[in-house]
Formats: C-alpha cells, sequence, structure tokens
C-alpha cells in the first residue's frame, strides 16, 4: 500500500518533494557515485522542478531523464524536454546529465534503438517522480493505448516504447512498467480533486489496463503519493 501524503497547499507539496528527492539524489551519490533521476512533463511538476533545480548537489554526477516524452522537437510549445530546460537544468542542476528522449525522425520507431541504448546505460532508476491523469494514466501508459500492454508486461525486456493513445494529438515514448517498478525510489505527484478521486478508484483491485497507475502503486519499493488540492 502506498503512503499517501496530504499537504496543506500546492507549494508545500513542491517544498516536500523536492526535499525527498534531493535527499535521495545524494544517498545514491553516496553510496554508488553517481545517481539517475526520472520525472514527469507538463505543466503541474514545474514549479517542484524549479526548486529542485537550485539544491546544492554534485549534479555533475546525476543523469536526468524524462518519464514519457511527445514526438514533438523542443521548439515545440508541447515538449516536455523543453520545460525540462526550463525548469529542472538550470541553476545549480544546469551541470546534470540530459538523457534525450527525442530525436529528429518521421516516426519515434525510427529512433527507439538508439535512445533505449543510452536509457539502458542509465538504469536501475535511482528516484522516479511520476504525475497520473484523471484517467489513471501515468507516464504514457494510457488506457487504450496501442501498445499498452506491451508497455505494461512485467517480463518484457523493453525499456523504451512507442504509443498512441486515443486523445493523444502526437506519438509519444514511454518509460516501461518494468523500468519504472524496479526504482529504488518512487514518488507519484497528484494535485486536484479529480485526481485524488483516480488515485482511490486506482487502490481498488482491478486490471491495470484500466487504471495503469496500478502497476506503479504494488511496485515492490516505497511509493510515496504527494496530494494537494
Amino acid at each position: 500500500m502506498p503512503d499517501f501524503l496530504q499537504y496543506p497547499d500546492r507549494e508545500t507539496l513542491m517544498e516536500n518533494i523536492a526535499e525527498d528527492v534531493a535527499e535521495q539524489l545524494e544517498a545514491a551519490i553516496t553510496a554508488r557515485g553517481s545517481a539517475t533521476l526520472a520525472v514527469p512533463g507538463g505543466t503541474t511538476p514545474a514549479p517542484f522542478l524549479a526548486l529542485l533545480s537550485k539544491v546544492d548537489l554534485d549534479w555533475s554526477k546525476v543523469r536526468v531523464m524524462l518519464t514519457d516524452e511527445r514526438f514533438v522537437p523542443e521548439t515545440s510549445e508541447r515538449s516536455n524536454t523543453r520545460l525540462l530546460r526550463e525548469t529542472l537544468l538550470q541553476n545549480n542542476a544546469a551541470a546534470a546529465q540530459l538523457v534525450p528522449f527525442y530525436r529528429e525522425a518521421d516516426t519515434p520507431e525510427d529512433v527507439l534503438d538508439d535512445l533505449a541504448d543510452a536509457i539502458k546505460a542509465a538504469l536501475p532508476l535511482d528516484v522516479c517522480v511520476l504525475g497520473m491523469g484523471a484517467d489513471m494514466h501515468t507516464a504514457s501508459l494510457f488506457p487504450e493505448a496501442d501498445r499498452l500492454d506491451e508497455g505494461l508486461d512485467l517480463a518484457g525486456t523493453a525499456v523504451l516504447l512507442p504509443m498512441r493513445a486515443p486523445g493523444a494529438p502526437e506519438p509519444r515514448l514511454t518509460l516501461t512498467a518494468t523500468v519504472l517498478r524496479a526504482a529504488r525510489h518512487i514518488h507519484i505527484l497528484i494535485t486536484g480533486e479529480d485526481k485524488k478521486a483516480a488515485f482511490e478508484a486506482a487502490l481498488i483491485e482491478g486490471p491495470a489496463s484500466e487504471a495503469p497507475i496500478r502497476v506503479v502503486l504494488d511496485a515492490p519499493t516505497q511509493v510515496d503519493v504527494h496530494y494537494a488540492d
């Protein structure tokens, strides 16, 4: 059962999750000489990423990657990589190494192998921060996505998959459930009553295909859910 941590406001949530992640990254560097951090895109985690960028840490020993990305160039306002460069990869964290999730090509399949090889070299994740949608998707593991079964397959060997889903304007690239669940520390960041209701629904037993976040909620490591209205 994940730990549900409720905060009085979003500002306090962002401060606390930044502090937790910084401590875990520092512990990983001390123990193993380096650390790998995966973070979500979208606007909700932006304040957390900006706070984390200012932490006094040996960022040159930290590899940073997204949990998923829209297959668009960084010039697009929909690029998660662009958001990452504008929030986390600033200040002290400008020294971190970015593991890319996008290369220019006609389709994500054209660059999948090269991107996956770089990701494999940075695994396992020391800290993984995830978001969750009101439809209970996480990363780009969407209900009804075309390759969702592969993405949720815990016996699968893929680390990165292209994903197309109803309502998603462009193809995505996403880490698979195997990679997400193997993270040493997992945090889920949610805000708003609709997502709280979705989280509570996801706790009810049922297939991960209907609520992909379930595959992370029952990960073998500690899962902390950070929530504010």
